[in-house]
């Protein structure tokens, strides 16, 4: 049974319908991808302006505009706080929720969903926390430098995995779900140090107050509320509580996206049976194309098109559209913002005692040469104890090279960085080693993996 005119629908199950709508839906890692290696680019050009801006004389008067208040709410009822507050207390809040919400859905449905396939990035991740940690306390023994030992834990999944894609064909795509599951577990663990070592005095009642409101959210969550509203309003709520509770603000960003739905109403076959419905009543509307050149004068065609969004909303959980909403303002305003207002260095200002300090060398030794270590050393032994194994088509040299890139720790190392250290020039000197570790483990990773990758191309072929 054909349709009239040219350009309709297919009828076939397997055509256009769930290619386009299906494409759409359960691709999220593939333009997770896309979306990363452009974001990297952009963190770049961010830290490259703040640079700029620190050193070129009146341009140097930017770093005073962090530092104006800023007023939100009522007359009587209000909260003030710098810009420079707002954008590491408020905005990355926001960072904090999508990776909250992204770890959810690995915990899930991902490459952490497994234990057979989460084990070796779990321990990978932990071994180049471990690691880093010790070199950096070795370096910093006391208080108050010894307080910046989370600083070269982290590693920053925008910068890493953008690299990574850049090489293309040239590794195999077993790397990149390693290293993503990789950060993935480092920021799970960047976030327990943050909520566990770097908290101020613990106010009780703002404490239970935040309990409050998490259960409610939670029973949002169970009474099957879908509505994105009632969160965002209780996650306010929820982000103040925290903010006077002494644990520091962002982590509610992650308590809110563990009450995120992340069940859909439509499952897949489901969704399936409906697009068939609907697609029978487009022909018993007998849709011609030539006949409705304006979709006012195709009343029963808007309303098969109205049912076919309905549909497809309903099919992604509150989770994956959160995610995919949230993700563009994070990766493209967020993260370039939070470089820029914090990566100011004045290097007319830095002496040669404090670029080659301690708590530099410490930062940029622990992330470069401590995760290199870390996650190469764990790796091996996990799979030597046949805890786990390497990923398919991954090779013991290419391992070598995620360990060099694991040394990129931009955004989280300098977010910890700033709840580390109090004083200005030690945190002048924890970004350099940050700076600085980012400038040699890129390269350093880019290369090796690109070289590995030419060599491997330019070997023969050999039949069975």
């Amino acid at each position: 049974m054909g349709v009239k005119g040219s350009g309709c629908v297919k009828r076939n199950g397997n055509g256009f319908f769930f290619e386009s709508f299906f494409g759409r839906i359960l691709s999220p890692f593939e333009r997770f991808l896309k979306q990363t290696t452009a974001g990297g680019i952009l963190l770049i050009l961010a830290v490259a302006a703040a640079l700029v801006c620190a050193n070129f004389g009146p341009l140097r008067q930017v770093s005073k505009f962090w530092e104006l208040p800023l007023r939100v709410g009522f007359e009587k009822v209000y909260l003030e706080m710098t810009l420079h507050a707002w954008i590491n207390d408020g905005l990355m809040t926001l960072f904090f929720l999508s990776v909250g919400l992204e770890l959810k859905r690995e915990l899930m449905v991902g490459e952490l969903s497994s234990f057979k396939d989460a084990i070796l990035p779990i321990i990978a991740a932990f071994g180049g926390m471990v690691v880093p940690a010790m070199i950096y306390l070795v370096l910093n023994p006391h208080d108050p430098a010894a307080r910046g030992w989370g600083v070269p834990i982290a590693t920053d999944i925008a910068f890493a995995v953008g690299i990574l894609v850049l090489l293309g064909r040239r590794i195999p795509a077993g790397l990149v779900v390693f290293l993503t599951a990789l950060a993935i577990a480092d920021d799970l663990g960047a976030v327990a140090v943050i909520a566990f070592f770097y908290t101020g005095h613990l106010q009780v009642l703002a404490l239970l107050a935040a309990a409050l409101l998490l259960l409610f959210l939670f029973a949002l969550n169970r009474g099957g509320i879908r509505h994105p509203v009632p969160y965002a309003l209780l996650g306010v709520f929820l982000w103040f509580a925290m903010l006077k509770s002494g644990i520091h603000p962002t982590i509610a960003g992650i308590l809110l996206a563990c009450a995120i739905p992340a069940k859909s109403a439509f499952t897949p076959p489901e969704f399936a049976v409906k697009i068939e419905q609907l697609q029978e009543e487009l022909y018993e509307e007998s849709f011609d194309p030539s006949a409705c050149e304006h979709a006012l004068s195709c009343p029963g065609m808007a309303s098969v098109a109205e049912n076919l969004e309905k549909a497809a909303r309903a099919v992604q959980s509150p989770l994956q559209r959160l995610e995919h909403s949230l993700g563009p303002w994070v990766t493209f305003l967020i993260l370039p913002l939070f470089a820029f207002s914090n990566l100011g260095i004045d290097f007319s200002k830095i002496s040669l005692s404090v670029a080659f300090g301690r708590i530099a060398l410490g930062a940029a030794l622990g992330l470069v040469f401590g995760k290199f270590i870390g996650i190469s050393l764990f790796s091996w032994l996990a799979v030597r104890l046949k805890m786990a194994k390497l990923p398919n088509r991954v090779t013991w040299t290419q391992m070598l090279g995620i360990g060099w890139l694991g040394g990129i720790g931009l955004t989280m190392s300098l977010f910890i960085s700033n709840l580390a250290f109090e004083g200005a020039v030690y945190q002048e000197e924890s970004k350099i080693g940050i700076l600085a570790a980012s400038a040699i483990a890129a390269p350093l990773g880019l290369a090796w993996l690109y070289w590995l990758g030419r060599k491997s191309n330019q070997q023969p072929t050999t039949g069975n």
